[in-house]
């Protein structure tokens, strides 16, 4: 019996195209993503997690650490990982202006692209504060969808390797988008566990755009912005 196709969520081809927390699917898929890296060395033990297990995971990266760990950037493309945009500095990004938000999320474009040769394709907000008028604004201004999430275990509180590990296995669904962070060393200690028991209870894991059914991100092509002097 052929797979449901995974189709794309309502408001990201009509009316708000500009949000993301899950796809609607019968199908066994959840994308990964891990947020606020690259850190010096909670990444790339969890790279060496995701290797042995053939998963392959979304980073929303800080631009401020992507200019300091260039070679960590380069293995996360090179291992086929996703990378998005979570922001240069990481501020809440509801309280401040359009050109505030956009400077942030071009420099960190920028130093993605500088880095890894390719730009990203997907944003998400610190905190997930972006308002739905700043949402649009951000898509139409650099056709920036805005990812949030479905699957929140709330690592950053550092309730442990085992709550992390419950928490996302627990409350996981066909076609969620999980949250989790790579700079707390409890999620990357949870990872092997969370990981090896969704994958013994049937589901795969893909990328942010393979989840919404786009192309491979390191295979299109966007504009960037204009570098700012």
């Amino acid at each position: 019996m052929a797979s449901a196709p995974i189709g794309l969520p309502r408001d990201i081809t009509q009316g708000d195209a500009a949000t993301i927390t899950r796809v609607r699917t019968a199908r066994p898929v959840v994308a990964m993503t891990f947020d606020d890296g690259p850190h010096a060395s909670l990444t790339p033990q969890l790279l060496d997690i995701l290797a042995v297990r053939g998963i392959r995971a979304t980073f929303y990266v800080i631009g401020s650490r992507v200019v300091r760990h260039p070679d960590i950037m380069q293995r996360i493309a090179d291992e086929g990982h996703e990378i998005g945009n979570h922001t240069w500095s990481h501020p809440s990004l509801s309280g401040m202006g359009d050109a505030a938000i956009l400077s942030e999320l071009d420099r960190t474009s920028h130093a993605i692209f500088d880095t890894v040769g390719r730009p990203p394709v997907t944003m998400r907000p610190p905190y997930g504060n972006l308002t739905s008028r700043q949402r649009l604004m951000v898509h139409g201004e650099r056709n920036l969808p805005t990812i949030l999430w479905s699957v929140d275990p709330e690592d950053w509180r550092r309730p442990g390797p085992g709550v992390v590990a419950e928490r996302i296995v627990s409350r996981s669904h066909p076609g969620g988008v999980i949250l989790a962070h790579d700079i707390q060393s409890g999620t990357v200690r949870a990872m092997p566990a969370t990981l090896d028991t969704l994958m013994a209870r049937g589901y795969q894991f893909v990328t942010v755009s393979e989840l919404i059914g786009w192309p491979r991100w390191d295979t299109r092509r966007i504009r960037l912005a204009a570098r700012q002097s």
